[in-house]
Formats: C-alpha cells, structure tokens, sequence
C-alpha cells in the first residue's frame, strides 16, 4: 500500500507541477509521513524533490530565458540565505491559533499565515478577469525574487511566490516551465548550503534501505509525471496554463494560511 500511495502521488503531482512549478514537496511529504516518522518524511521528500527538479533541468532546462533566471534568482539566492538563517528565530514566534478536525491537530503560525494569504492575492491576478489582464513590469522580476527567496528559506515554500511572478512575465509556456525549474535548483542549492550538512545528514542517516527502495520508486514516479506533464505542455494554452497556476495557488495558499499544510 505505500508504495501505491506515495508513487501515484508522486507521479500525479509531479505532472502537475510541471506546469506550475511547485507543489510537489508541499504534497508527498504528508504522504510520506503516512507510512514513517516526520523525520524521515522530510528526508525522503528533499531527495526525491532535488532529483526531480535536475530531470526537468534536463528535459527543458535549455527554454529558460537566462536574463530572467538570473534577475529572478540571484535576489532569491541571497534572501534565500537570509531566510534560512532567520528561520530557528522565526520558529519561536507564537503560535496564532489553534484547532482540531476530527483526530487531526492543526496550528496557524505567521510565517505560514503570511505567506498563504500573499499566494491567494497573486492567485486572483490569475483568476479574476480585470486583474488577469495586469502585467507586472519587469522591473519588479528582482522584487518578486527577493520575495520568493527569503519565504523559500524561511519556510522551504518558494515556488507558489515564485510562480505567481514569472507568470506575468511575459513568458513563453515553455520559457515559463523552464525559468522556474533553473531558478529552483539555484535557490534550492543556496538555503540548503545555509540549513546545514548535518541537519540534512541526521534526517538521511534515518533512512534504511527498505526506506530508500521507496524513495527510488517514488523518484522514478515523478520522473514519469514530469515526462507526462512535458508532452501535455505541448497541446495547452497559456490561458489554460494561467488558470492551473491559479487555482493551485489558491489551494496551497489557502492550506497554508489554516495551517493544514
């Protein structure tokens, strides 16, 4: 059954956020953490998300538009650092709220409560009409970067911020897909250089082999999503693009902001 359940999801959301750029460590690590401990969970998912993004470098890595990359992500590369070194600082903030549905305990905090409403406003410039229409002009590219970058750090939730910018950038389908993936790995290899070997090497040492079979079947997954989610990207239209974007947007943002995810 584990092994049903995290490479369908795996391969299922990894198709999808070939369109849009995240969501696929914000949703197999709660199906990791079905089966084994958080720690563990987390571990599992840095590894089949870092290998993940590298094949989609490889699968259309060569559409990105460099002078966008690099606007974007060298602001995202050092407020990525800045993020994840604030990030023990911002753990000890106070807990807003809590609740309870059913057996499952949830927490509001307001890092996630900050950056899940900041999603939902960019969404609805996807949504709504009169706002679709708005472009944001490329002088905020090194802003929305910054943004990206240091909620990235703070939070390890960079790509929804990161999306909502690069889709009004006036890019290609294409040239959109790829900017973000180069971006992510950038951003990616700078917070994890700030977060620490050993706090990646504690969670790793975890990890047993009947563990790691896993991880590779749930990375082989996402590698077939993200093959899936290059031919599909192919036969959709930017407007179409735009609305998955959107509403994925307000799924997570909005699961961030109750503090589900």
């Amino acid at each position: 059954m584990d092994y049903i359940v995290i490479c369908a999801v795996a391969l299922f959301v990894s198709a999808l956020t070939f369109f849009s750029g995240f969501g696929l460590g914000t949703m197999l690590m709660p199906a990791f953490a079905l089966f084994f401990p958080v720690p563990i969970a987390v571990a599992a998912t840095a590894v089949v998300h870092l290998a993940n993004n590298i094949f989609k470098v490889v699968l259309i890595g060569r559409k990105a538009n460099w002078p966008v990359v690099w606007r974007f992500a060298l602001p995202a590369t050092i407020t990525a650092m800045i993020g994840a070194a604030l990030l023990l600082l911002f753990e000890k903030l106070p807990i807003i709220a809590e609740y309870t549905i059913g057996n499952s305990s949830y927490e509001i905090t307001a890092v996630k409560l900050t950056i899940g409403i900041i999603i939902v406003l960019f969404a609805l410039f996807d949504l709504v009409p009169k706002l679709s229409t708005i472009a944001f002009d490329q002088k905020y590219l090194s802003l929305g970067g910054a943004a990206s970058g240091f909620f990235g750090g703070l939070s390890g939730n960079q790509g929804a911020l990161r999306s909502a910018f690069l889709i009004k950038a006036g890019l290609e389908k294409e040239a959109f897909v790829a900017t973000g993936v180069v971006t992510a790995v950038i951003v990616d290899i700078a917070r994890l250089l700030v977060y620490g070997f050993t706090f990646y090497s504690a969670r790793f040492a975890l990890i047993d082999s009947k563990i790691w079979s896993l991880v590779l079947a749930a990375t082989l997954a996402a590698f077939t999503g993200a093959f899936i989610g290059r031919q599909l990207l192919k036969k959709i239209t930017l407007r179409l693009l735009q609305v998955i974007i959107g509403g994925l947007l307000i799924m997570i943002g909005s699961g961030l902001a109750l503090g589900i995810l």
